[in-house]
């Protein structure tokens, strides 16, 4: 058995434009820390345990909006076979992963991986235009902010919906995932 690498895409999507002011302040507030949103190491060995990823078969994982590579780093310990290719829109967060990183590997991959970050694009788009990139019976592994209730305060609710129309129930996100394959 061979440790798994991991690959950094080196490229900024098109769209991501020149860096600015919001951009630099988020980079400068998360460059040094280890994860750059929620959940933490033991977490993400449960969503994995729970994803029902079988870990010894090779494998190749796309860590979509990986940040500094947390994630990406405890996915190659723990899937000691597989490839893992670390995709982030900022480039200062891949410098400091691309330290650590080794190679990167065409896509069709086994999972794809990404805590957190799908709402960047928006949750149905990610889960449409991301399942190109696995092969047959691959498995997109997210996490997405949910409302836990059917119904909310106007007060909580109004703010979402101005900035994150797709916030919804955890059913309907489920829905659109069975939707979908």
């Amino acid at each position: 058995m061979t440790p798994s690498t991991v690959g950094v895409a080196a490229e900024q999507p098109a769209r991501a434009g020149r860096v600015g002011w919001p951009q630099i302040c988020l980079i400068d507030l998360h460059r040094d820390g280890l994860r750059q949103g929620p959940g933490g190491d033991a977490e993400t060995e449960l969503a994995l345990q729970l994803a029902g990823v079988d870990r010894t078969v090779p494998l190749k994982v796309a860590d979509i909006g990986c940040g500094t590579g947390a994630s990406s780093l405890l996915l190659a310990r723990l899937l000691r076979n597989a490839r893992i290719t670390a995709v982030d829109l900022l480039p200062d967060f891949l410098d400091v992963l691309r330290s650590r990183a080794r190679q990167l590997e065409e896509l069709e991959l086994d999972v794809l991986w990404s805590e957190g970050t799908l709402c960047n694009m928006g949750f149905a788009k990610g889960v449409v235009d991301w399942r190109r990139f696995l092969k047959p019976g691959g498995l997109l592994v997210v996490s997405e902010i949910t409302w836990t209730t059917a119904s909310r305060p106007t007060q909580l609710q109004q703010p979402w919906q101005t900035e994150y129309p797709e916030i919804d129930l955890a059913s309907a996100k489920i829905g659109l995932l069975e939707q979908h394959g």
